[in-house]
């Protein structure tokens, strides 16, 4: 069954629905039965695009946990609407949260890195520049590209079938991101109702473990055992009930200048080598979500 992000933003109840409100509504309060003007970009796939006829059913979910059942009731020249006929509860999120505070590679290379981190389940992805950073964006840019890339997301979250994109945020500079943490960023227009969910807040205010991707001195070798860390954060998280949450930043292709990683260290990010190779920035967040969910499943 297909599925769609149905973004209650750009969308109203039908006049039909006995919850009338001006304001978005989660699919979960609407009643069994309930008529839905679908979004213009679930209208032009599902019913231009493929085509779908009166009767047809489909799986859409709003970012708040869980999704909903709708069959296609009315198709007009430029809208459509649906019928909700059951509510499912499943939430597919990752057992953990997680940040990948990136920074920014041209072209395709920062779709992939943002679509397989979606798949992987991360929580957040923090666009970041740097000295060694190929992309610095204008401040008429930023819109754009965030729409793109959060888009990007949900895009990946409907194919994978989870029911939480990650929140894409605005860019920073590393040092911004290492001084001030989220409270500089924030998310597209378009998602930023998600912000205030229960979810979303939860991994806002839950303290992180904060790793850098990076080969460790000698020294530090010595002295850390990263692994054995990222357990302790783990158990740690399940002795209280709540689910760990993991800031992983990866740098641009060059790496981290010197200035970034020593900062970097001096705020307590564990250099987290992952294997004998250099990683693309691209692969890099792939490599560390995977490791972070065998670690998580094998403890």
């Amino acid at each position: 069954m297909r599925r769609f992000f149905f973004n209650p933003n750009l969308a109203q109840l039908s006049s039909d629905s006995s919850m009338t409100t001006s304001t978005p509504v989660s699919l979960s309060q609407l009643p069994i039965g309930s008529l839905v003007n679908l979004t213009d970009d679930i209208y032009h796939h599902w019913c231009r695009v493929l085509r779908a006829k009166i009767g047809e059913q489909s799986l859409i979910f709003d970012g708040l946990g869980g999704q909903s059942v709708i069959e296609l009731e009315t198709i007009d020249k430029k809208s459509a609407q649906a019928r909700i006929v059951a509510h499912e509860d499943n939430d597919n999120s990752c057992n953990f949260h997680s940040t990948i505070a990136i920074v920014m590679s041209r072209g395709d290379r920062m779709d992939y890195a943002i679509q397989k981190s979606t798949e992987l389940g991360a929580t957040a992805i923090q666009l970041l520049t740097s000295q060694h950073g190929e992309v610095r964006l204008k401040a008429n840019q930023v819109d754009k590209k965030l729409n793109h890339w959060q888009q990007v997301a949900i895009s990946a979250c409907e194919q994978c079938g989870l029911n939480r994109p990650p929140l894409v945020l605005s860019p920073l500079s590393i040092e911004q991101w290492l001084q001030q943490g989220q409270s500089a960023s924030e998310a597209h227009s378009d998602v930023a109702y998600l912000v205030d969910n229960d979810y979303y807040q939860q991994y806002f205010n839950q303290a992180a473990l904060p790793l850098v991707l990076a080969v460790p001195s000698q020294e530090e070798k010595q002295q850390l055992n990263i692994n054995a860390s990222i357990k302790q954060h783990f158990a740690q998280a399940a002795q209280a009930q709540s689910k760990p949450r993991f800031d992983i930043l990866i740098g641009a292709e060059g790496g981290l200048s010197e200035a970034e990683y020593l900062e970097a260290r001096d705020l307590d990010y564990l250099p987290w080598q992952l294997g004998n190779r250099v990683l693309r920035t691209e692969t890099a967040p792939v490599v560390a979500l995977a490791t972070l969910l065998h670690i998580s499943e094998t403890r």
